[in-house]
């Protein structure tokens, strides 16, 4: 079992790398493999919906220029996703909603079911706005969201200083605890046990 995280921060080793890199950690303490992929400071591309991954059956997105379908390569083999951004006027970066827009409309089945977390760093506000924003994703896909003893977010402004955070540190190691238990849980039969789904039943209020 791995877990793959995404740090959507510019700085690869800023207080978001921090607030991850001690959920590795924890999460290799308990057994679980961890791969941290830093989108770093190349542009991404936003969904254009020109649904091409889907009329090609491609399974990815047609634009092949940035990372996101490196993610969706490396989601292939992993059982859990983890996401974490700064906050930007109460929001996550553009890199994070850009990629996974793209990532849950051109390889939503590589993550549906599988646990997910997201996890906001913040100097002082909006952490909470940027951290129910990501969660949205995940409970349209089916991904079981994981928890923690409080929200997933941990406090810093200057770089380093989120290691500073005792709270936010103890909270990113019992998300870690409760990512793995849950892991562990889904795949004690030696393959995962996903419930079994009703057949997508669309609905739109415009007819």
């Amino acid at each position: 079992m791995k877990v793959l995280f995404v740090n959507s921060s510019p700085h690869k080793n800023g207080n978001t790398s921090i607030a991850l890199n001690e959920v590795a950690h924890q999460l290799k303490h308990n057994g679980i493999e961890s791969e941290i992929l830093h989108v770093g400071v190349k542009p991404i591309r936003s969904c254009i919906a020109c649904g091409q991954c889907r009329a090609k059956a491609l399974q990815r997105c047609v634009f092949n220029d940035d990372i996101c379908n490196s993610i969706t390569e490396k989601m292939s083999e992993s059982a859990a996703f983890i996401i974490g951004t700064p906050v930007y006027y109460g929001q996550p970066t553009g890199a994070a909603l850009s990629l996974l827009q793209r990532l849950f409309f051109s390889a939503g089945h590589l993550f549906q079911n599988k646990p997910a977390a997201a996890v906001t760093v913040c100097r002082r506000g909006g952490a909470t706005a940027a951290f129910q924003t990501l969660n949205i994703a995940f409970q349209m896909m089916n991904m079981p969201v994981v928890t923690s003893q409080y929200w997933n977010i941990v406090y810093g402004c200057e770089s380093g200083q989120a290691s500073l955070d005792c709270e936010g540190m103890q909270t990113m190691r019992t998300l870690a605890d409760n990512m793995a238990f849950l892991l562990k849980k889904i795949h004690a039969g030696g393959s995962p046990q996903y419930p079994q789904r009703e057949e997508w039943q669309p609905l739109n209020f415009i007819r």
